[in-house]
């Protein structure tokens, strides 16, 4: 990892991670400043038709500079104190790329 002087970096900064722990979010977009978009899809089962829908789950997730996730990268993100409007989560593993 780098040295970086992010605040809110959870390894840098002063920033507690708690709460949950999820692993799997596959990064989506990296457009915001030091934050990313990340999805999962999950199966959900209806029984009225007895069949599974797909079902996407974003969050908008703090990206700090040491980590660096690119989109299409797995990552692993941690719950946090609200660190904006929409983020409370941080990432904090790069599992691995896209292969293409």
């Amino acid at each position: 990892m780098v040295e970086c002087n992010d605040k809110k970096c959870p390894f840098h900064g002063n920033v507690k991670i708690r709460g949950q722990i999820i692993e799997g979010y596959k990064v989506m977009s990296t457009k915001m400043p030091k934050g990313a978009v990340v999805e999962k899809i999950l199966t959900q089962y209806i029984p009225k038709y007895e069949r599974y829908k797909k079902v996407k789950s974003k969050l908008t997730v703090h990206n700090p500079p040491c980590i660096n996730a690119q989109r299409g990268d797995i990552v692993t993100i941690a719950e946090c104190r609200k660190l904006s409007k929409t983020k409370s989560f941080v990432i904090i593993e790069k599992r691995k790329g896209e292969e293409q």
